[in-house]
């Protein structure tokens, strides 16, 4: 494995192998007194120099009660008692504590860092004749761009040129490309893969995309965890504490041997005070707790998963009703043809009559039949096209006249049609005034809809429930192939607040509820639920903004991984709280009762800090099981 280090870092390790070589050769050298405690100065401010330089500046400044100030007064005194070596390797492990934790930090931005690469460094125009390379910010809406094959999108817009395959897995994830062609709608962070292209920008950058999704992430940190607030609080008062405790460890013991009668043993108390000082350094609390939340929060933006902050992260994992909309959520919200029942004439014909019918139609149902017969429609072959509203369309086709609507349609023109068998929007056809057949049209399930929701109940989700608008046989269907435990449906809006309301009340003390929508028509319910989940459309602009959590590529399958990793994370925060916390108090007391030396005070301190640490960044892994 190669170990990559910033100039920062590189500095750091040399500090401490001159430091060590420096320890080294003095212990060999036949050097005693003065001389050799002198000598000792010289590897001692090699290696903590800054330290000692921010305990100063923190008490000029006054926030005296920090890591710095622990660090400076326990190994200065050290060195004032005579403990020469133990002052130095105090100093020395807490420095490779920093390095380490340092480094560790970098890793965990890592993919953080890949992320913010989909920011586009340059955008090209035309200018007379030649292509130029501007600033985004500098690009106004509807110039039109230029993006060479390898470039990526710097802005959203539509293409008017040319086509392509876009990579999109900065965005998502996931690494299948992604076709697209004149008239296609692009949005900005994704990178042109194969043609040349020309896109008409409909926003400015600072609107577009990839600047929500970088603000987005950037500003993650602000929104810390109830756990996260918890520990700066505690850091607040628990440091100054344990100054106190210190002090009193120096002062009342001798104090109190002396009006006893007998000697006051002041070194071996002050020694035990510095000790005392060195194991209470709350690094491995100050530091895991949020690198743990950083790494989860890295490690879902590399699955596409966005959250907006470690509040969200705790959140979630306490996820006991998960509440999801239908279209767009659980189905694709396109309409697709899903069965073909012709009467007399094959599929192609009475698809070709449909299409034909609906040539002039911009209705979704019109669309799909007309993506369903997949060859050019020959409108010279229409004429007298009638369209009658709630029932249907009539039409001359080839000279002969064509019938297609719903049933009611049919009983107006006195044509028996065929009972219903499936779920969905029928449409029925009549060829010069003879049933020749029916097509069924639906809003079909996502792929991994079901397993979604099997996922959901396999991570100990309690209650499932669908609300949707459509009406209630469409609604129970859908809801019995998801195996949802309850389904709400022929709802408006104000109507899904009203039952997330009801849902929010059933809700345990500890439970918390998750509303997953496609953050265009379920803002309200979004922000009302305790975790809103953004069906993201790749980067809508209501789901980015209504949402606490995005999915960037719409796979509803997520949501349970999500859960896992929000789960997984706040195990690792858990576990770091109480290991640090009991290593310290026990060692506190060790310490305090002289069983503790110096060295176990480098333990406790470093040495939890760094397996606390190691701990927390297995949280970058979770989002790959």
């Amino acid at each position: 494995m190669v170990i990559i280090m910033n100039k920062k870092q590189k500095k750091m390790l040399l500090r401490i192998i001159i430091t060590a070589a420096l320890m080294v050769l003095l212990a060999v050298l036949p050097i005693d007194g003065r001389v050799k405690t002198a000598l000792y100065l010289v590897p001692y401010l090699v290696i903590g120099y800054d330290i000692l330089r921010k305990a100063a500046l923190g008490i000029i400044h006054g926030q005296v009660f920090d890591e710095n100030f622990l660090m400076a007064v326990a190994t200065v005194g050290a060195i004032g008692i005579g403990e020469m070596v133990e002052g130095v390797a105090v100093m020395l492990f807490y420095q490779i504590g920093e390095l380490f934790q340092s480094y560790a930090v970098g890793k965990s931005r890592k993919n953080i860092t890949a992320l913010m690469d989909i920011r586009p460094d340059y955008a090209n125009i035309e200018q007379d004749g030649e292509l130029v390379q501007v600033d985004p910010d500098e690009v106004e809406t509807g110039t039109v761009i230029v993006v060479k094959p390898g470039e990526k999108l710097p802005i959203d817009g539509v293409i008017t040129e040319g086509e392509t395959t876009l990579n999109t897995s900065a965005l998502t994830g996931e690494s299948v490309p992604r076709e697209a062609k004149e008239g296609d709608e692009v949005i900005s962070g994704c990178v042109n893969l194969s043609g040349l292209i020309k896109v008409r920008t409909t926003k400015e950058f600072g609107e577009s995309t990839v600047s929500k999704i970088l603000d987005l992430v950037e500003n993650s940190s602000m929104k810390k965890s109830r756990s996260e607030n918890f520990i700066t609080r505690f850091a607040k008062v628990y440091t100054p504490a344990v100054c106190l405790a210190a002090v009193l460890l120096a002062v009342l013991p001798p104090l109190v041997q002396m009006l006893l009668g007998g000697g006051a043993d002041w070194l071996v108390w002050f020694t035990r005070a510095l000790t005392f000082l060195v194991i209470s350094c709350p690094c491995a609390l100050v530091i895991s707790i949020p690198l743990s939340f950083f790494g989860g929060i890295g490690g879902a933006s590399a699955r596409g998963i966005l959250v907006k902050g470690s509040n969200y992260l705790e959140a979630l994992a306490s996820a006991g009703i998960v509440v999801f909309d239908k279209t767009g959520t659980m189905t694709k919200g396109v309409f697709e043809v899903t069965k073909i029942s012709p009467v007399g004439v094959s599929e192609e014909t009475l698809l070709r009559y449909a299409a034909h019918a609906e040539s002039y139609s911009t209705h979704p149902i019109a669309e799909s039949l007309r993506r369903a017969y997949g060859k050019n429609i020959d409108m010279a072959l229409v004429s007298d096209v009638e369209e009658i509203s709630g029932h249907g369309v009539t039409a001359t086709i080839d000279g002969k006249t064509v019938a297609a609507g719903n049933r009611r349609l049919m009983e107006r023109m006195n044509i028996a049609c065929a009972e219903s068998d499936g779920i969905g929007t029928e449409v029925h056809l009549a060829l010069d005034g003879e049933y020749i057949g029916r097509i069924l049209i639906a809003d079909v399930l996502k792929p991994t809809a079901a397993e979604a929701v099997r996922a959901l109940k396999a991570n100990g989700v309690r209650k499932t429930v669908m609300l949707t608008g459509d009406a209630k046989k469409v609604a129970e269907a859908i809801a019995s192939e998801l195996s949802a435990d309850e389904v709400k449906s022929e709802l408006l809006p104000g109507d899904k607040v009203d039952e997330v309301e009801r849902l929010l009340a059933q809700t345990g003390k500890k439970e918390k509820l998750v509303f997953v929508g496609d953050g265009i028509n379920d803002a309200p319910v979004l922000s009302r639920a305790d975790v809103g989940i953004a069906m993201g459309a790749l980067g809508s602009d209501a789901a980015i903004e209504a949402a606490d959590v995005v999915l960037m590529d719409d796979d509803p399958s997520k949501i349970a991984l999500a859960m896992r990793i929000a789960r997984k994370t706040l195990r690792i925060v858990y576990e770091n709280i109480v290991f640090a916390l009991a290593v310290k108090a026990a060692c506190l007391v060790l310490g305090a009762l002289g069983v503790a030396n110096m060295w176990w005070a480098i333990f406790a301190d470093v040495g939890v800090m760094v397996l606390a640490v190691l701990n927390a960044t297995r949280a970058l892994a979770v989002s790959n099981r």
